[in-house]
């Protein structure tokens, strides 16, 4: 299962994310699916979402892809995510470059990649 820190995945490329959070996260969401339809990710995939980039995507499932809004913490939401998956024992990886929360999951025994990761896969060659 891949858990995905949706505001850390954005963020990661200077782009112009921060005049739209919800077209951000919408192109995010878009571009998982479409990973997931052509094979370069592998179902389940929970995207996380919180504050302003909620209102781009609703809470759903489609195509293999779970949206989840966090309420308050979206760092929260998503240790308690996987936390919940680990617990349940499927294995986790987490997409996420957030130092303090990549300790947090890693002792909770979820396997951490970076945006980067993520972003080579979602990405089509032009």
């Amino acid at each position: 299962m891949l858990v995905v820190d949706g505001a850390n995945v954005v963020g990661s490329r200077p782009d112009g994310w921060w005049r739209d959070r919800g077209k951000a996260a919408q192109k995010l969401c878009s571009g998982l699916v479409d990973a997931l339809q052509a094979g370069r990710l592998e179902p389940p995939v929970i995207v996380v979402l919180e504050g302003a980039a909620r209102q781009g995507v609703r809470e759903q499932e489609q195509s293999g892809l779970r949206v989840v809004h966090a309420s308050g913490s979206g760092d929260d939401t998503i240790a308690d995510v996987a936390a919940h998956q680990v617990g349940a024992g499927e294995a986790v990886t987490v997409v996420t470059a957030d130092r303090e929360l990549r300790g947090r999951l890693q002792s909770a025994g979820s396997k951490v990649v970076g945006p980067g990761w993520l972003l080579d896969r979602i990405e089509t060659p032009a």
